[in-house]
């Protein structure tokens, strides 16, 4: 199964595929036991996981947690190859993956506004269809303590250049910090995330 981490991907081919697939390795460089996930999985040691080393998004996005149940730090992963953990992370916190779930991308418009204070108060500064990569450089240094989806789904980063922790933003209100998982309220930056139809960033393309 090691030698060739491609061959479930012709599977996406097929009709009436999930619109949902991801392959867990438990080495790295898509290495050792292998087990495929095609929905929302809140313990992968119950599933029979023991260590996730490398991951092969086929059909995303996803969403990863540290913690069962989706809890603690997240993990973003659009379709593409992650061949090792700090492909999915520069945090530098933590290696490991505890659950998986996918995420729902329903719109090609995206509209967000992020507050500096809890309950959608004080300075703020609106998004709408774009990648932010640096809120200092649109005039923004403030905190963000509250979020506003209004449209797309968007990961949030703590430090500019999309690094630092991550933070999925669905669609909805998120009236502190800690309703989008943060225990200080900074982001930096900020990015859509897009169907990889039109949005071939990362794009995984098998070898026929």
């Amino acid at each position: 199964m090691a030698t060739d981490h491609q061959n479930p991907a012709s599977k996406q081919q097929q009709p009436g595929a999930s619109a949902f697939k991801l392959v867990i390795y438990e080495q790295e460089n898509f290495q050792g036991h292998c087990q495929e996930l095609t929905a929302a999985c809140n313990n992968l040691q119950e599933a029979g996981v023991e260590k996730v080393g490398s991951i092969l998004v086929l059909c995303g996005p996803w969403v990863g947690y540290e913690q069962p149940e989706c809890k603690g730090e997240q993990y973003v992963f659009e379709k593409g190859e992650y061949p090792r953990w700090d492909s999915w992370t520069n945090s530098r916190r933590s290696d490991t993956i505890a659950a998986f779930r996918p995420v729902k991308v329903d719109s090609q418009e995206h509209k967000i506004v992020l507050y500096e204070n809890p309950s959608f108060a004080g300075k703020k500064i609106e998004i709408i269809d774009d990648d932010v990569p640096s809120f200092h450089a649109h005039g923004y240094q403030e905190k963000v303590s509250s979020v506003r989806v209004q449209s797309g789904t968007w990961v949030g980063y703590q430090y500019p250049g999309y690094r630092g922790y991550q933070y999925l933003f669905e669609k909805g209100e998120y009236k502190d910090s800690a309703e989008f998982g943060a225990q200080i309220p900074q982001i930096q930056s900020v990015r859509r995330i897009r169907d990889m139809q039109w949005h071939q960033r990362g794009a995984f393309h098998p070898i026929n």
